[in-house]
């Protein structure tokens, strides 16, 4: 029934994911909340691979992690945090009456309160513990689990329109908030399965297997890639002793065979990643410690699994080990260009309205052989994100520059000296840069609106720094002027223009003649970004 209602949830929320994107404070198109809460969901659906589990405990477990790992965005990390916290409450369990339920439940606020570093009231944090609160209280002897939902689902709705109450970009913007609207249609799915009413699969927007090119892997090839080998193992008390278990050991073990080795616990069950060549020793190496949940074992040399970050087994053990490595977060070619040209070592696709996932963000700390990794989110809704990878991966330490924009980024790492310097010393000199730059955006406005003392009309440009507007003009190329003007750009040294994918060449040139015959003091230059959604972004240093 559980694993039913998370499908349940998952197939709801697809359904209205852009009703919940909608829901944007901002009037340009990068509202991502209601993809972003849908992809964490669907993960946890996609480690469902089957129907038979031994117990509750099992069923939350497995979806927790999963949406641990697909989390992707401030409000997708909160929403797996909030189910890791359910699932704690009913860890061991078999099943749950309405009372054990609720505790659960509970659990779940201290959760994803400790997520955030700085909790926001206002936000799904507000709506989901308001909920869990009422609903708690509504418990009596004859209550039942639909009860429950029926005062859980209640009090979300009330707690929802109270949130432009709490946060006045909310009243300004004349929305609700966009996390706790899609929390309400995971519920009512969850709702609907447990009154019976399953989701159609196919039309749930559920990942889906990829077709595989049997090809690709002939009788005459080698096995060059090896076997991508995951598992959900259940440590046994006959086996093993379950409080000593030595989690290090079984990591030393499994980077002797193989490499990309992503491993971690939750209670009893254990959650490995390897790429070997020798999945059988592997698998009949952990049995001796339990029994297996789940098993995934593919070949990667199937096109299914082939990315541009592949590599060979055994590859990453040959590169030398330093002491630093760099990912960074962009979305567009000229801008990953960009970032590799100033020495990052792997850079993750994604950005305003395509939220990494913290698999994609572990998967690049897999490709690099360092003691220490920085890692530029270069986005404030990737930074969660990025905390979350960082704390599931061990085989480095992971150390988050809270770059919010990708200007701060490029700058930062522009700019890094890592030499004879602590970890906190070159923190504290990143974040120093970070407060020098200034990264403005122009794009299309895609309603009516007023804010900042301006009146938007929908198709309008507007040039905006953070979440205030600086300009408006009816194109882009003059929003981008008076973007400039208003945060006085002739007082910086280097102003950098990154142009999107909308941009064409002659535009580009006709800007950029005007920007240099305008600051003819300082450094101008021209990028062609091709990043979607910003025409234009503007770089000060």
């Amino acid at each position: 029934m559980f694993a039913n209602m998370i499908r349940g949830g998952a197939a709801t929320l697809s359904a209205n994911r852009q009703a919940v994107n909608d829901l944007n404070v901002f009037p340009i198109p990068d509202g991502d909340t209601g993809d972003n809460m849908f992809m964490t969901i669907d993960s946890g659906v996609a480690a469902l691979c089957n129907d038979d589990y031994p117990s509750l405990s099992t069923s939350a477990s497995i979806v927790a992690q999963g949406m641990l790992l697909g989390a992707r965005g401030n409000s997708g990390v909160i929403l797996s945090r909030i189910f890791s916290g359910i699932s704690r409450g009913l860890e061991g369990v078999e099943q749950a009456d309405v009372t054990l339920l609720g505790k659960a439940f509970e659990s779940g606020i201290s959760e994803a309160y400790s997520a955030v570093s700085t909790p926001v009231e206002g936000t799904i944090l507000t709506v989901y513990k308001d909920a869990v609160r009422y609903a708690g209280s509504k418990i009596k002897i004859d209550s039942t689990i639909e009860s429950y939902f029926d005062n859980f689902m209640s009090e979300l709705k009330r707690s929802l329109e109270r949130t432009p109450e709490l946060l006045d970009v909310l009243r300004k913007a004349g929305v609700v908030d966009s996390g706790g609207a899609g929390f309400i249609y995971i519920v009512e799915g969850m709702q609907n399965a447990l009154n019976g009413k399953l989701p159609d699969a196919g039309n749930s927007g559920y990942i889906r297997q990829k077709s595989i090119d049997f090809s690709a892997f002939d009788e005459n090839s080698v096995l060059d890639y090896g076997y991508c080998t995951e598992f959900l193992l259940r440590l046994q008390r006959s086996k093993t002793d379950l409080e000593g278990f030595d989690l290090e050991g079984l990591r030393s073990y499994l980077n002797s065979v193989g490499d990309s080795v992503v491993l971690f616990r939750e209670g009893t069950i254990v959650k490995a990643h390897v790429h070997t060549k020798k999945p059988g020793d592997v698998l009949n190496h952990c049995q001796q410690f339990g029994e297996f949940l789940t098993t995934k074992i593919e070949n990667m040399s199937l096109q299914h699994n082939e990315s541009p970050g592949m590599q060979k087994i055994g590859t990453n053990k040959e590169i030398p080990r330093k002491p630093y490595g760099i990912v960074s977060v962009a979305a567009g070619s000229g801008i990953k260009d960009m970032f590799m040209s100033v020495g990052c070592d792997a850079v993750v696709d994604g950005g305003q309205s395509m939220n990494p996932s913290a698999e994609d963000l572990i998967s690049a700390f897999r490709r690099i052989n360092a003691e220490k990794i920085l890692v530029y989110p270069n986005n404030g809704n990737i930074i969660l994100t990025a905390q979350q990878a960082g704390t599931l991966y061990r085989d480095a330490e992971i150390i988050i520059i809270p770059s919010k924009t990708v200007g701060e980024g490029y700058a930062a790492i522009s700019m890094l000296d890592t030499e004879n310097k602590t970890v906190d010393e070159i923190i504290e000199e990143q974040k120093e840069i970070i407060s020098g730059v200034i990264t403005g955006i122009v794009s299309r406005a895609v309603r009516d609106t007023k804010q900042d003392g301006l009146d938007i009309r929908r198709d309008d440009y507007i040039g905006f720094v953070d979440d205030r507007i600086k300009s408006v003009a009816a194109d882009r190329s003059s929003a981008l002027s008076e973007l400039a003007e208003s945060l006085d750009a002739s007082s910086f040294d280097i102003i950098i223009m990154i142009c999107g994918d909308s941009i064409s060449q002659e535009e580009a040139d006709s800007v950029y003649r005007e920007f240099s015959a305008k600051y003819k003091y300082q450094d101008v230059i021209m990028i062609d970004g091709k990043q979607p959604i910003y025409d234009y972004i503007l770089i000060l240093e």
